[in-house]
């Protein structure tokens, strides 16, 4: 087994993985991923007892405990690339031995929940509700930089949306991940579940014009009218399918959950976003706890 240059897993001054400042005893077995830094502080205030809270860039974290489930929130910033950076870095803090810098023998499975908002892409997806994603389908191109395989159900809704989109041929390479079995069993109930699209971009990847224009105007009636068996495109976002793809790649369970903000068919937007994201939190808060 090799040994992990230090160029390669970079530590801190205090042995804390590089981005994120943290040592291995200071995160949970249970990571809710948010991408506002400032959403942290509104679900570590649920939490009985904060043991540890670092910040580093716009990775800000806290570990503390809500009834007798140890969680641990943090920040990842917007976008897959960013996604990159966190996944990586909190799978080494679990599986790789940080003195030695070699790969445990046996492996830790984090259970990974992301918190986010979103847009919808159906009419009947209402403004302030929440979405699980049954799958994330990426069209950024991180994960074809890891070696990766995909079950049959991911291969066959991943060859029907290029089918049905052409993008395989133009803007990027689509690829699918599902959601972790255990987690969409556990924490799924009484909310809309679907696919989620994850975009490298706020405007033109979704169909916002401002002034440059749009190489793909039709992009988000494409995604609104895909279907693959019950399958349909419920919102999409910027960070779930990279969640799902690393997740999977490292045996890591992993749900995504969203607030839908914004409804891109209706063209309506919230009147409160923070009361709705609360709402999540609540939500989500109470089916860990039990879990």
């Amino acid at each position: 087994m090799n040994k992990i240059e230090s160029s390669e897993l970079i530590l801190n001054k205090r042995g804390a993985v590089y981005h994120l400042d943290l040592r291995p005893e200071e995160i949970a077995d249970t990571i809710i991923t948010v991408g506002d830094p400032s959403r942290v502080g509104r679900i570590s205030c649920h939490f009985d007892h904060i043991e540890y809270q670092t910040s580093n860039r716009e990775f800000i974290s806290h570990t503390g405990t809500t009834g007798n489930k140890r969680i641990t929130v943090i920040s990842t910033g917007i976008g897959t690339d960013n996604i990159d950076i966190v996944l990586n870095e909190l799978d080494a803090l679990v599986n790789i031995d940080l003195e030695t810098r070699l790969v445990k023998h046996e492996k830790k499975q984090l259970n990974i929940i992301r918190l986010g908002t979103a847009g919808a892409l159906q009419k009947d997806i209402a403004i302030d509700s929440i979405v699980a994603s049954t799958h994330g389908i990426g069209l950024d191109n991180l994960m074809h930089f890891y070696p990766f395989s995909n079950n049959n159900e991911e291969h066959d809704i991943a060859r029907a949306f290029k089918q049905h989109t052409l993008m395989s041929s133009s803007t990027s390479d689509p690829y699918v991940f599902g959601a972790g079995a255990f987690l969409l069993a556990k924490l799924v109930d009484r909310t809309a579940a679907g696919l989620t699209v994850s975009c490298p971009g706020f405007y033109g990847p979704q169909g916002r014009n401002l002034r440059l224009g749009l190489y793909m105007a039709n992009l988000n009636e494409l995604l609104t009218s895909f279907q693959f068996g019950n399958h349909r495109i419920l919102n999409f976002e910027m960070e779930t399918s990279a969640i799902y793809g690393l997740g999977k790649c490292m045996g890591h369970q992993c749900i995504s959950f969203s607030t839908i903000v914004a409804n891109r068919i209706t063209k309506e937007f919230t009147s409160n976003a923070e009361a709705a994201v609360d709402k999540m939190i609540e939500y989500v808060l109470e089916r860990v706890e039990r879990s």
